[in-house]
């Protein structure tokens, strides 16, 4: 693994990035808000980049501005999503063969990481890991054009419960494509202590897609 320093839209953007030789696919990971502790070194993003790793594909993770040593100042939606996809520019330049493209966000960065998705036609899956839909709004997925994965924990008080599930729903009846939905028992916003659990239910989510897809 490798500290990177990426050109963004305000500046640089400090990075991780691991490169794998004749890899799976590329994998952004987007983290939590940064105004409630969100960063790229957070345990679960640290997590879920080894997962993608260990699965073969080239990772990165980074913070998004104003967090760590990544120039700019936060800006609570555009500025993100505008960060992200300097990213995504980043690690496509770097692995030009691959047409496997996943993103993979946690609560603000799953919202960030829809909005990228709506975008970018090249990413091929999703895994939105605790996205905030009772707080923010999700109707620009209409309709989501791409298949993925929408994770919960059994016990997160910072979303309404229902309101993943139901948002599973809406977008897998607006066009036909397959959204799983995935709860992670005892499992808080963050999935503090369930981190490998949380690893576990998407490792065999990327297992499952590679399955279908050879």
């Amino acid at each position: 693994m490798a500290s990177v320093i990426i050109p963004g839209p305000e500046g640089r953007l400090e990075g991780k990035y691991q490169q794998i030789n004749n890899a799976n696919g590329i994998a952004l990971l987007l983290h939590p808000h940064p105004e409630f502790g969100g960063s790229m070194n957070n345990k679960p993003m640290i997590s879920l980049f080894n997962l993608f790793v260990e699965k073969q594909f080239s990772t990165v993770r980074f913070n998004f501005r104003g967090i760590g040593n990544s120039q700019g100042q936060h800006d609570g939606q555009e500025g993100e999503l505008c960060d992200a996809a300097s990213v995504l520019d980043w690690i496509q330049s770097l692995n030009t063969g691959t047409t496997e493209c996943w993103i993979c966000g946690l609560s603000f960065g799953a919202w960030i990481g829809m909005q990228l998705l709506m975008r970018r036609p090249e990413i091929t899956r999703f895994v939105s890991i605790a996205p905030p839909a009772g707080k923010y709004d999700f109707s620009f997925l209409a309709p989501c054009p791409t298949s993925g994965i929408m994770v919960l924990g059994s016990k997160d008080t910072e979303i309404v419960q229902d309101s993943v599930p139901s948002l599973v729903k809406k977008i897998s009846d607006d066009r036909p494509i397959d959204v799983e939905f995935a709860k992670i028992k005892n499992a808080d916003h963050f999935f503090r202590n369930k981190e490998n659990a949380l690893c576990k239910r998407v490792g065999e989510y990327i297992d499952y897609v590679g399955s279908i897809e050879e």
